[in-house]
């Protein structure tokens, strides 16, 4: 936080005001949540408490059923009407070191006339393979937690930082690098879904082959086909009458499904 958004100096001692807190290198996030949380009556300790787990002899807090039970009215201080209902998935320490930090990692859950809309960050994504899956999960996950707590499932909006399509490898990508430019003006010159065959028949026709092994690493061609068929109806999910914690796999129904043929996406390496 810098000036503006705190009071500075930082208070201390009886200038301290009721509630408020700022971090020291001595009292960390967690310790000061559940030392405050202890000083509250019983009833309010037991509802906080179900935020905060050990197991393993790790300290976790559930950040759902946070949200969830703000969203329901459950939590001492907020409601739904809340701007602070935020779940995060980004660990700077384990960020610094990791092969692969997690790509959608932050969203925060909105309650606008009755419906419980979310905004999903994500700080890189696949286009193939990636993002199809992000959205598809992030808009259960809304419809879910809707159902949950008596709203109306609203709009899921996506922010996407680096949003890429893979092009094969060796010869196959350098073939994109020299005739990116020629690319892009037939993608612009498109006027129709048959057109985008024409471009995928332009490529595989001029294109260096893929070799063995690396077939499919180059996601242009069927995403060129995607591209062409015609959207059908959307299908349906239904949900049953359970806590999220009750959830199953086979509990999720989906009616009205009318898919094209699968295409063929590798994963990148």
């Amino acid at each position: 936080y810098g000036r503006f958004w705190r009071r500075y100096p930082i208070p201390e001692g009886e200038d301290v005001l009721e509630g408020e807190w700022w971090p020291t290198n001595q009292e960390k996030w967690m310790d000061k949540a559940e030392r405050q949380y202890n000083l509250q009556d019983e009833e309010i300790r037991e509802g906080i408490s179900r935020w905060i787990n050990e197991e393993d002899g790790r300290k976790t807090f559930d950040q759902i059923q946070y949200a969830i039970d703000t969203l329901n009215g459950d939590h001492p201080y907020r409601g739904p009407e809340s701007r602070r209902i935020i779940i995060n998935a980004w660990h700077p320490a384990n960020a610094a070191v990791s092969k692969l930090p997690p790509c959608h990692f932050t969203w925060v859950m909105n309650v606008q006339n009755g419906k419980l809309n979310t905004h999903l960050t994500q700080r890189s994504g696949d286009t193939a393979l990636g993002i199809p899956f992000n959205i598809a999960a992030y808009a259960l996950i809304t419809k879910i937690i809707a159902k949950q707590t008596d709203f109306e499932p609203g709009t899921f909006s996506h922010t996407i930082v680096d949003s890429h399509i893979y092009c094969g490898k060796g010869e196959r990508g350098e073939w994109y690098q020299e005739n990116i430019e020629k690319f892009r003006e037939k993608m612009r010159e498109a006027s129709d879904r048959e057109e985008y065959l024409d471009i995928k028949e332009w490529i595989e026709k001029e294109a260096p082959d893929e070799k063995e092994g690396e077939e499919n690493f180059d996601h242009i061609p069927n995403l060129l086909k995607q591209l062409s068929r015609e959207p059908r109806e959307r299908p349906e999910m239904h949900l049953p009458e359970k806590s999220i914690d009750e959830l199953e796999y086979k509990d999720f129904q989906l009616e009205a499904y009318d898919p094209y043929g699968g295409l063929e996406f590798s994963v990148a390496e």
